[in-house]
């Protein structure tokens, strides 16, 4: 089945809470557009996933935390590879203007960066 659409028209109001919106899902990828506008994670807890996750900004600005130590700032065009497993979180996202991102979370032996 054909899908197409544009990332950024129409792009959700972020105001009130972060938007996740699947645009391929199947067993061994799932893409996913999110926008953010100032969300943040939770104080506590972290984002353990079992998928790996490649993500790139796409529009605004925003900062990763790892609970190994590190802190990854990202811009426009910027994209972060995260293993499966590795703790991490939204540390900021600018609350100004939409963080657009595009994620793509896929399992060893996908086809992907393994």
């Amino acid at each position: 089945m054909l899908k197409n659409g544009n990332l950024f028209d129409p792009l959700p109001d972020a105001r009130s809470g972060e938007i996740f919106e699947d645009l391929i899902k199947n067993p061994s990828v799932r893409i996913e557009r999110i926008v953010s506008r100032g969300q943040t994670s939770p104080e506590s807890g972290w984002y353990d996933q079992d998928e790996h996750e490649w993500v790139v900004v796409l529009k605004g600005m925003a900062e990763l935390t790892f609970e190994q130590g590190g802190i990854v700032k990202l811009q426009v065009g910027d994209y972060v590879n995260v293993p499966a497993h590795t703790r991490h979180k939204v540390s900021w996202t600018d609350p100004e203007y939409e963080t657009v991102w595009l994620a793509v979370f896929y399992r060893k032996g996908s086809g992907g960066m393994d």
